[in-house]
Parts: structure tokens; C-alpha cells; sequence
């Protein structure tokens, strides 16, 4: 079934892999027609991650590079709309030299073209491919048939690891193996046999359970690997070295059997679980109900670099998700965000929620309450900070009033011809850009006073130029700018002013790795103590 970690599966196997020694990329493969992520709604799909060369991916992208510590490109991530669509560009070009073109065999061609050029980019000894969806799934049949092709061809090169839940029903409270061996049967009916079985549940499974596992899904009980829930998904690697991942698939890759050094890796685990100093936070947005459930991995890059900064800090951070919607229903439930260490609003779009959104950042530059904003955080953060301190009561941002007579945040000029076309899927301002930075600031002081850093962006919109002598004048300062001055990357309030009010135009939170928190949220967090 979805969403039982695959993700955090595929991350800690390259994780095991690369602390063997070998050099690991990691894939993913969407079973989706978009063409990519940058246009599915956020509680449906949870976050989009931007990569370095601006291209937008599926969460799980994020949790490869946490884990592994590398920058990944976008030939990394394919969606069925990308490989689609590169079928169709080539049969256009007659690059298929007048052929019938086929899905198969030649859409899962396409898709070990991309998988093996992946490999030859990363130079990897490994690479991990995760196969989004379900098994039986109608619209993975291409994928999977592409990896059948390829474990034909390279036999000892190719290794399949299945993710299967084995569910406790309350009323019998025994584990129930019987899911797992349908889905091997139903990967075996499209020639696939799992060479290791990631066997999820609740708690550990037992070595009865294995044997059973391993009598009817034909695989060796020591290939059933144990992935009980766990207080931290980084502790996920340590629990598979338990049973022996890394030199089950070295065996089946054909792999050297080399040492696993983990050792900075578990004391990292360490600080995050063993934090002594406790930090409540609240997120402020407005994508986190489905249905009558909590969606936090909208948000899953900024929840993991915060933890990633508390771990470092000796802390422990219990995130509040609450939704902006309720202040503007009520004002009094502002008094709530006294209680929190620290507030943070991310990124978004739209106008639904945003007067709560600004009605709480006020709240926290009132009461002295450390405040961060990312990309629509620090956007709402000028309008407030417009409206109640630079005397411009109209002030609004574009995106929500495109009629606003003091747009403090207005449409990027690049912007206007796309958003008129109704050019949409992959045009907003992505990847990695400069950010000059000021001496003398928070901003500078956090990035351990380096004159120059490349932070990941994804917007349309930015502070409008015309507005930043009166908000400058008013006390609130640009610390980071693009190298041309034209772009406002970072606002802030001076340290004497206010314990931590800073806003960035970019996404910082696409660069927090476990082993080194980005310095910013490092920054908010130490404030968030401080205040504490």
C-alpha cells in the first residue's frame, strides 16, 4: 500500500551503501502524467522538491539527498508524462528512423535510457530506483517491466527489494503475512522475483514470520529484513544494518563485501533522539487538512531541517501545524501562538488563508516571538510589515490583488508573459541562484560572515523595488540581495530590535542535510532557545 516509506527505504539502502564505500545515486520514478511534480496540488502529493538545476521532483528526491549527502540532477527523477513525452518528441524527429513506435518495448527503453545515463552522470557503483505506487498498480506496468527487462539482461547487476506492510488487526493481534504474499505473487506475475522483502509493521517481525515469509514468496528467511515504526526515519538504516542489508546486497549484486561505517551516522540519530532541551514551534499554513487529517508532508523538507538544527542544538522540537484559516475566523485564538518558542511560515500560494498568515506574523513582531519566513513567508512578512509599521494600510502582494494600489510584492517582470500565456508547468524562477549578503546582519553573522551564498528558489513573485526605500526607512532590512541588486533574497529586523525576524525569498530548507543543518533555521532555532 502506499505511503509505508519506500522513500526512506530506497534513502537508507543508498545510505548503507555509500558507508560501504561505493559511490551511490539514487532515482525515482513517478507513475504520474505530469510531467513533473511542479503542478500537483500539495495535499495531494505532499511537497515539491526543487533541485539544484531547477527541476521540480517528488519529496522523496529531498530525502535522497538528506541521506546521502549529494546534490542529484534532474535525470534523476522521470515521471510517465516525461518519458511520454520524450518518446513522442524523438517519433517527431524521426529519430526512430520511421519504426512503429510501441509502449512496449520502447517506452521502458526510454526509461533505462534515463536510468543508465543517471548512473553514468553520478558515476555510481550503485544506483537506487524506487518505483512510485503500488504493485498491480495498471499504471506502473511500464516501469516494471523495464526493471524485468533489466534483471534480464544483467542478472547479477540487478537487485529488486519489495516493501510490504504486514498489518496487526486489533481484534486478532497476530501478524498477518498474507498482504506480503499476494504482492510477491503479483510481482512475480510480471516476471519479477524480490530478492529482499522489506517487511513494515508496527513493531519488529519475528523469525516465524519470516520463515513464512520467505516458504511462500521463495526467498531466503535472512532476506526478509525487519522495518518496524521507529521514533526517527533516520534511525531506519542502523535497524536494516541490523539484519544485514548492506552485505545481503552486496551478495546479490556481486558487490565486495567492505566494512559499514555508520558511526557518524548513529551519533547523529543520537542527538536526535536523546535532544535535552525541548523547543515548541508552530508552522503556520494553510495545506495541512485532508479530509479530517493532519498533511505535514507538505512541508517534509522544513520539518526534517528543523529537526536537523534542533539535533545539532541538543534540542528537542515539538511541531504545532496550525492552520492560518482560524485566525481570520477568529482573532482571539491569536493569544495561542504566546505558547510556542518560535514561529515559522513556509512557502505557498494563493489567497486562501493569508490575512491569518499576516495577522500571526504581526503577532510574533509584537510580542518578540522568533519568527521565520520562507519565500510566501517572507513575502507576507513585507506586507505586513508595510501595513503596520511603513505606512502603507493598502499594502498587498499581486498574486492575491493584482489591483492593489501599493503592491509591496509585485510580478516578477520574466513572469508576465508566462502567467498571460497561462505557461504554467515548469516557469517559475527554479534552482539554484546567488544571494549576495550584507555585513553587519543576522543573515551575514548566521552564514558564518561568507559574502556569497547559492540558495534553491520557486516563485513568481518578489518585493517590488519601488517599495524598499520606504520599508528600509521604516527599519526593515534587505541583508541579502541578488548580485545585480534587483532581487530582495533576505529581509530582516536588527538584532537589537527583535530577537529573530528574518524572511527569505528562497527555499533554505532544500539544503539542510542531517550531518550539517542549514545555518538559518541553525540561526532561529538558537533564537527560539534563547528566548526560551
Amino acid at each position: 500500500m502506499s505511503g509505508i516509506g519506500k522513500g526512506v527505504a530506497a534513502s537508507s539502502i543508498a545510505r548503507i551503501l555509500k558507508a560501504k564505500g561505493f559511490k551511490v545515486t539514487a532515482s525515482k520514478i513517478d507513475p504520474y502524467i505530469n510531467v513533473d511534480a511542479g503542478t500537483m496540488n500539495p495535499t495531494e502529493h505532499g511537497e515539491v522538491f526543487v533541485l539544484e538545476d531547477g527541476y521540480e521532483t517528488d519529496q522523496d528526491m529531498g530525502n535522497y539527498e538528506r541521506f546521502l549527502d549529494e546534490t542529484l540532477p534532474s535525470i534523476n527523477y522521470m515521471t510517465t508524462g516525461r518519458v511520454y513525452q520524450e518518446v513522442i518528441r524523438r517519433e517527431r524527429n524521426l529519430e526512430y528512423k520511421g519504426k512503429n513506435v510501441e509502449v512496449v518495448p520502447d517506452i521502458p527503453i526510454e526509461v533505462l535510457r534515463r536510468i543508465t545515463e543517471a548512473q553514468k552522470k553520478a558515476d555510481a557503483d550503485v544506483t537506487i530506483i524506487e518505483i512510485g505506487g503500488t504493485i498491480g498498480e495498471y499504471q506502473n506496468i511500464i516501469f516494471l517491466e523495464a526493471a524485468r527487462m533489466l534483471k534480464n539482461k544483467y542478472p547479477r547487476d540487478v537487485a529488486v527489494v519489495m516493501v510490504s506492510y504486514l498489518p496487526i488487526p486489533g481484534s486478532v493481534g497476530e501478524m498477518k503475512t498474507k498482504p506480503t504474499q499476494y504482492a510477491a505473487r503479483s510481482l512475480n506475475s510480471v516476471g519479477l522475483q524480490a530478492d529482499v522483502i522489506l517487511a513494515r509493521a508496527s513493531v519488529p517481525i519475528d523469525q516465524k514470520r519470516k520463515e513464512k515469509i520467505a516458504v511462500f514468496c521463495n526467498i531466503d528467511p535472512d532476506h526478509v529484513i525487519s522495518a518496524p515504526d521507529l521514533k526517527t526515519i533516520y534511525e531506519a538504516p542502523l535497524n536494516y544494518e541490523k539484519d544485514g542489508m548492506g552485505d545481503i546486497l552486496c551478495d546479490v549484486l556481486g558487490l565486495p563485501k567492505q566494512k559499514t561505517d555508520l558511526s557518524d551516522w548513529e551519533g547523529f540519530v543520537k542527538k536526535i533522539k536523546n535532544g535535552s532541551k525541548e523547543l515548541k514551534v508552530a508552522v503556520v499554513g494553510k495545506y495541512f487538512m485532508s479530509g479530517e487529517y493532519v498533511l505535514s508532508d507538505v512541508y517534509i523538507s522544513v520539518i526534517e531541517a528543523i529537526k536537523h538544527a534542533a539535533a545539532h542544538l541538543d534540542a528537542r522540537v515539538e511541531l504545532s501545524y496550525l492552520d492560518s484559516e482560524e485566525y481570520e475566523k477568529d482573532e482571539s485564538k491569536l493569544k495561542e501562538l504566546s505558547d510556542f518558542d518560535g514561529i515559522l511560515v513556509p512557502g505557498g500560494f494563493g489567497s486562501r488563508g493569508v490575512e491569518g498568515i499576516i495577522a500571526a506574523i504581526r503577532y510574533a513582531r509584537e510580542n518578540k516571538i522568533p519568527y521565520f519566513g520562507l519565500c510566501y513567508g517572507m513575502q507576507l512578512m513585507v506586507v505586513e510589515y508595510a501595513r503596520n509599521v511603513a505606512g502603507i494600510p493598502d499594502a498587498h502582494t499581486a498574486e492575491i490583488k493584482p489591483e492593489a494600489r501599493n503592491p509591496v510584492i509585485h510580478i516578477m517582470e520574466s513572469q508576465q508573459d508566462k502567467l498571460k500565456k497561462q505557461d504554467y508547468g515548469g516557469t517559475m524562477r527554479l534552482g539554484t541562484y546567488p544571494c549576495k549578503l550584507r555585513s553587519g546582519t543576522v543573515a551575514r553573522a548566521a552564514y558564518g560572515d561568507v559574502e556569497e551564498v547559492g540558495e534553491r528558489h520557486r516563485h513568481r513573485y518578489e518585493v517590488n523595488l519601488n517599495a524598499v526605500i520606504k520599508l528600509t526607512e521604516a527599519g526593515l532590512k534587505f541583508s541579502g540581495v541578488s548580485p545585480d541588486h534587483q532581487l530582495m533574497e533576505i529581509a530582516e529586523l536588527s538584532a537589537t530590535t527583535h530577537p529573530f525576524f528574518l524572511g527569505t525569498q528562497f527555499h533554505p530548507e532544500f539544503l539542510s542535510r542531517p550531518l550539517s543543518p542549514h545555518p538559518l533555521f541553525s540561526a532561529f532555532l538558537k533564537a527560539a532557545l534563547d528566548k526560551k
